[in-house]
């Protein structure tokens, strides 16, 4: 996610990096930089998350916990995998721990307080936008979230089967069964009313990244 606050304070040429050499620059003395790769990845981490958790105040807790855990941890950071891969492994691990701590298994989850699309088009067409918002929503709450967070990444992110599998820790074949799944229990609920509406499932919205990025630099300055 790219935001004019952020990019106002970072230099232009360090917004164009690529992951791994902001990695290295952060190691190197700019935590500074850090709140980069945050935006960049805060709607796949946000995604991976909300796919295990219902709660939208548990995915924003984990959101910061993983951030926290990646900046602490990015010494172990071998640029074998990507560094989106890399990231979003540690956001699933944190989920599935709460999910484990918590007792929940896989339970599904619940619906949190929904986020409004943005202002443009008629009223009508906002309405319209929100009940199809809210008929996504609910339609991929009723997934396990085993299937949830398979689709999610696949479809949603469009994540390879193979990088979905690594993040995952579980097999290519897996992948593919969940997603089949997981699109066939979709079908149902949504029909062809909600279409176009999946690749908006679940935004990140400027807000929230704000929030998320403000409290992890935070906690890494002092």
């Amino acid at each position: 996610m790219e935001d004019g606050t952020i990019l106002a304070r970072v230099a232009p040429l360090a917004a164009a990096l690529p992951d791994a050499e902001l990695v290295r620059r952060i190691r190197s003395g700019e935590p500074e930089l850090f709140e980069l790769l945050m935006r960049r990845h805060n709607t796949r981490v946000y995604r991976a998350i909300r796919g295990l958790l219902g709660s939208e105040a548990d995915v924003e807790d984990a959101m910061q916990q993983t951030y926290l855990l990646a900046y602490a941890r990015l010494d172990e950071f071998a640029g074998a995998a990507a560094f989106s891969t890399w990231l979003t492994r540690i956001a699933v691990n944190e989920a599935l721990g709460r999910l484990r701590r918590g007792g929940r298994g896989d339970r599904l989850g619940t619906t949190g307080n929904e986020e409004a699309p943005g202002d443009d088009g008629s009223p009508e067409d906002l309405a319209a936008a929100r009940e199809a918002m809210r008929l996504v929503h609910r339609a991929l709450d009723r997934l396990s979230p085993s299937h949830r967070v398979v689709f999610l990444l696949r479809d949603v992110e469009e994540m390879s089967t193979a990088d979905t599998a690594e993040v995952l820790g579980i097999s290519e074949d897996l992948v593919k069964v969940r997603l089949h799944r997981a699109r066939h229990a979709l079908r149902h609920v949504l029909a062809a009313a909600a279409g176009h509406a999946l690749a908006e499932a679940f935004p990140f919205l400027a807000p929230r990244c704000d929030r998320v990025a403000a409290a992890v630099m935070a906690r890494i300055r002092r």
